[in-house]
């Protein structure tokens, strides 16, 4: 084997201009193509004579990792490539051609690096075992003279043109089984009072819940008084987790509440209820204030259960439905949304509200409810905004006087 002459670096590459550091780098670049080829050959010769017999190695992979001090992963590649593109010897000592010799020869002259001799060799790969010897040669030829010009887009494309010509049927397609999707959701109630949820989602059902949180968990427009959302976004995933909740639980076909946005049971006292003060407990699992449970209170069904100072239930109250799906339809249309001045939310992302509230002695129609989004619910229970109807029919709200000390009411015009 002929000699590399390594060129020389520069002694102040910084001098070196544009010209001279581009033909610098092709230089070694090619040097470093040539030099892999020779190792190559080197590979494939003692993988003839056995590395076992030369170097009491059980294979030439161990051997050579040993040597270049690299693990067998690394320097299978290595090997692989070196019989590939040499000529090796069987135990009778009949040579065996090289799987591509076209390959090796644009190698051994630098034209070609790893990457492209990969890329053709698994194109090789690809050609049925019935094309002629002739044809597959020239099909490597064609891509190896190709690679030495052009990128591996071109390569790429002119490889699937020639299995297209060489089997043009391809392989015989198979039906597999489909996959069984993985989906995990973990609910445990924590000691706080909080619940941890974990999931592990397959590729379908986690792009979906992503969409649907990203539809629900956009940044809420600046109001008319210049608040802007301050939420992370960690914390609006959180709502729009709750939102897609309401929706799915205020479906007609959902199992269980046939639409109604939430059954509640209360053990609660009414007095507690009506005064906000207290706790309740929910389903018999968990607790929530009693200003919680007077806000769910304003869509849901609500299944009161009154209780003595010791405990002891006193009565059941029967089911009972608050908002009717005519109303329903009737708040969508007049209110449009969210009735809170400034707010873009839709009637679906919305729960009616009793002006005057249910456990106070409000009735139930059009002339007592409005449609509020989470968040603006949230503020007329535990804020100081005041809802009021007015006298044509429409709602309209009182800002706290630290906003506007004449507390001149407002209505909302974006909806």
């Amino acid at each position: 084997m002929s000699e590399t002459i390594l060129p020389e670096l520069p002694q102040e590459l910084w001098r070196a201009g544009k010209l001279e550091l581009a033909h610098g780098v092709q230089q070694f670049l090619q040097v470093m193509r040539v030099a892999s080829a020779g190792l190559g050959r080197y590979l494939a010769e003692i993988d003839s004579r056995g590395a076992k017999d030369l170097y009491g190695y059980g294979t030439t992979l161990a051997w050579f990792a040993d040597v270049a001090g690299l693990s067998q992963g690394e320097a299978r590649p290595y090997v692989k490539r070196a019989v590939d593109l040499n000529p090796t010897r069987a135990l009778d000592g009949t040579e065996i051609p090289a799987f591509a010799p076209a390959t090796a020869a644009a190698a051994a002259e630098g034209a070609i690096g790893e990457e492209r001799i990969k890329q053709i060799v698994e194109i090789l790969r690809k050609i049925p075992a019935e094309v002629s010897v002739e044809d597959r040669e020239h099909a490597e030829t064609t891509l190896a003279d190709l690679a030495r010009k052009a990128g591996p887009r071109q390569v790429s494309d002119l490889g699937d043109q020639l299995l297209g010509w060489l089997d043009p049927d391809g392989k015989e397609p198979k039906d597999p089984e489909p996959a069984q999707p993985r989906r995990e959701v973990t609910l445990e109630r924590r000691k706080d009072g909080y619940w941890n949820l974990k999931g592990l989602l397959d590729d379908e059902a986690g792009a979906r819940t992503a969409a649907a949180l990203e539809a629900h968990a956009k940044p809420r427009p600046v109001d008319e008084f210049g608040q802007a959302d301050l939420r992370t976004k960690a914390e609006r995933q959180g709502d729009a987790w709750a939102e897609l909740l309401d929706l799915a639980i205020a479906c007609p076909d959902q199992p269980g509440t046939s639409g109604y946005r939430t059954l509640i049971h209360v053990t609660i006292g009414l007095d507690e209820l009506k005064s906000g003060l207290g706790t309740a407990c929910v389903d018999f699992v968990g607790k929530m204030t009693a200003r919680e449970a007077r806000m769910a209170a304003c869509d849901c069904l609500m299944l009161p259960v009154v209780m003595n100072a010791a405990g002891e239930p006193l009565d059941v109250g029967r089911l009972r439905r608050f908002v009717t799906p005519g109303q329903r339809r009737a708040l969508n249309i007049r209110d449009g949304g969210c009735a809170f001045p400034g707010c873009h939310r839709k009637p679906k992302n919305c729960h009616a509200h009793h002006i005057h509230h249910w456990a106070d002695g409000g009735p139930t129609d059009l002339r007592n409810l409005v449609l509020l989004c989470g968040f603006h619910h949230r503020l007329i229970h535990h804020g100081d905004w005041q809802v009021r109807m007015a006298a044509d029919g429409l709602p309209e709200f009182i800002p706290p006087q630290y906003l506007d000390p004449l507390r001149k009411p407002r209505r909302n015009c974006t909806v």
